[in-house]
């Protein structure tokens, strides 16, 4: 084995891309391997633990886990909700969120650790490389990025031998589906996910129906962020876990997601997020009550870019703080309780209660009685408002 006297940090996650790395930096750079995984809500404690013990199985002088869910509630998610994003109108982006910033927690604790190398287990078909490269190129730019996997172009096979032949001999299970489970909602990939019309079937989902009986939950947002489910007020990262165990036995939120990967290619992956497709719904409807037309309407163009930059790895664009001042200042009215009720594999807002609700304005009722004009108010009215398009139909008479 070689030495070089020189420390790596490696992104790990228990798997065999993972794994394979911290045995050949050792081995065959001579590198002091220490491992570190960012849990931004997708790992149990007891499966952090069990990432932890591979780890220092395969070697690794030290193994640090990152609890980064607060954080990420705070810089990313919180303003995914209030600009109610959704990738193609479909996707809570729920993975391309989260890779971010565990790289930015893993940037800044290879600071830490005063590394002379980062490394992760990307392989060069996905995001996930750019997303990790390109906030490492951006926070620690002495620090150089290894990349074995993509650098080798290994296969799965290839790479379970060279772990037997290191004395690594463990059961790799070639799962049929790859999950990547987080606090904003799982990703499902498969090979019906690389047709372009093959279903996944239900057994591929993570959580299966196991409830039936319709069921009416409360959720309460202050200022565009969910503050408590039926009568429990809580934090909004402990709310978004709640919702989530709740509804998820419904098998609510699924869905297949086709859309344009950073690399330039058309990528289909499968995904569950009963808390974040209920939530952003519940957000919207409470803002179409409480929101003028054009603060909706400029909203939506501005989420739109901000889900866009971040999916494709652009989250330290100065423009993104812009936005997002933008998106919290909108918020401002944004409180109330929405009503849901919840159906497997669907659910159905049934209606809000706000104090900012300007439906109970004294103005009227859409389509019942007004009070506030007259007949001849809107005779004159329209008159004027067809000004322009009388003017263009007598230039351009045929």
């Amino acid at each position: 084995m070689k030495t070089t006297n020189k420390k790596v940090l490696l992104a790990f996650s228990g798997g065999l891309d993972t794994s394979y790395c911290t045995i050949y930096l050792a081995k065959e750079l001579g590198l002091e391997v220490h491992t570190a995984i960012v849990n931004t809500g997708g790992f149990s404690e007891e499966e952090l633990q069990e990432i932890e013990k591979k780890a220092k199985n395969l070697g690794s002088v030290s193994h640090k886990t990152i609890e980064a869910s607060e954080l990420y509630y705070q810089k990313i998610i919180k303003y995914l909700l209030f600009g109610n994003v959704l990738r193609n109108n479909t996707y809570p982006l729920s993975v391309s969120a989260e890779r971010t910033y565990q790289a930015i927690s893993l940037a800044e604790y290879a600071k830490e650790l005063a590394v002379d190398y980062i490394a992760h287990g990307s392989t060069g078909a996905g995001n996930d490389q750019v997303r990790f490269d390109l906030v490492f190129q951006l926070l620690i730019p002495n620090i150089e990025i290894l990349t074995p996997i993509r650098e080798q172009s290994l296969s799965r096979q290839e790479e379970v031998e060279y772990l037997k032949q290191n004395g690594i001999d463990w059961e790799w299970k070639k799962a049929k589906y790859s999950i990547n489970k987080g606090l904003w909602g799982t990703s499902v990939g498969g090979a019906e996910t690389l047709t372009s019309h093959q279903a996944l079937p239900n057994e591929a989902f993570p959580s299966q129906l196991s409830e039936t009986e319709p069921k009416t939950i409360t959720i309460y947002f202050e200022k565009g962020e969910c503050v408590g489910i039926n009568d429990e007020k809580m934090q909004p990262l402990e709310a978004i876990q709640k919702l989530e165990q709740i509804a998820n036995k419904y098998a609510i939120g699924r869905d297949v997601h086709v859309g344009d990967t950073i690399i330039g290619i058309k990528g289909r992956v499968g995904f569950e997020a009963a808390a974040a497709t209920i939530l952003i719904k519940s957000h919207h409807t409470l803002e179409k009550h409480v929101l003028s037309k054009w603060q909706q309407y400029w909203k939506e163009q501005l989420s739109n870019w901000y889900g866009m930059f971040v999916h494709e790895s652009q989250y330290f664009e100065p423009v993104m703080r812009n936005i997002e001042s933008f998106l919290e200042d909108s918020q401002q009215n944004v409180t109330g309780k929405v009503m849901v009720e919840l159906h497997p594999y669907r659910f159905i807002v049934q209606g809000i209660e706000s104090d900012f609700d300007m439906m109970k304005s004294k103005f009227g009722q859409y389509g019942e009685k007004n009070t506030a004009w007259s007949g001849d108010d809107v005779k004159g009215f329209t008159k004027i408002l067809a000004n322009p398009l009388h003017i263009f139909n007598q230039l351009n008479q045929k």
